[in-house]
């Protein structure tokens, strides 16, 4: 199951005022789909799902700019929203997904509850869940062969803030190299916001890791 076989195909949608990134990941044989976070204004990924099942709403994690359009998505296509326990109160509260600094969001609950480690099997697509809290207390990754969603832990030259209510620096950076770093080195890293990259480039270059 690699991006890019003619079976796994990913899409990226950078969408709503911070420029959050989500994604569309689908499995053209069985028709099957899962999205990756939900910023704001998702009618463009509703459009990429079209024609498919979808199995899952997966999130990195719950603040407003990847949970704003989560209404929306399962209020249009049903799909159940999954969620590191830690954060599965952070959805309705505006104070802790931070949305009380800008305009509040009040996402809707999950429906499944994540403690890192699992393996999420979805038609022909299969995740494997890794906890790595450092940006927020519930903060996890999903792992495909090739390739890894990171959220707000590892950008092309950059991490994660850790100035936010619940973040801790020296936690990421122990998630980044534990979680993302272990990964083989061409494997493409699709962050939460801005450019992907690869967790060879940046174990190689990224000057926090140095």
């Amino acid at each position: 199951m690699m991006p890019g076989d003619g079976r796994v195909r990913i899409r990226s949608f950078t969408l709503g005022p911070v420029q959050a990134n989500g994604y569309v990941i689908v499995h053209e044989e069985s028709r099957t789909a899962v999205i990756i976070d939900a910023p704001h204004d998702p009618e463009p990924m509703l459009e990429a799902v079209e024609g498919y099942r979808l199995a899952a709403i997966l999130l990195t994690h719950a603040h407003f700019d990847h949970i704003a359009g989560l209404e929306l998505l399962k209020r249009e296509t049903g799909a159940p929203a999954w969620i590191h326990a830690n954060e599965q109160d952070w959805l309705g509260d505006p104070t802790r997904n931070l949305s009380v600094l800008v305009e509040p969001v009040v996402a809707p609950p999950a429906d499944r509850l994540l403690q890192g480690g699992e393996r999420l099997e979805f038609g022909g697509l299969s995740f494997e869940v890794r906890f790595a809290p450092g940006h927020s207390p519930g903060h996890v990754v999903y792992v495909i062969p090739g390739a890894v969603f990171a959220g707000d832990t590892l950008f092309a030259g950059s991490i994660g803030r850790t100035d936010l209510p619940g973040a801790d620096h020296a936690t990421l950076i122990a998630s980044i190299r534990r979680q993302l770093l272990t990964l083989p080195a061409e494997t493409a890293v699709y962050p939460g916001h801005g450019p992907a990259t690869t967790v060879g480039e940046e174990a190689a270059h990224n000057p926090f890791l140095r």
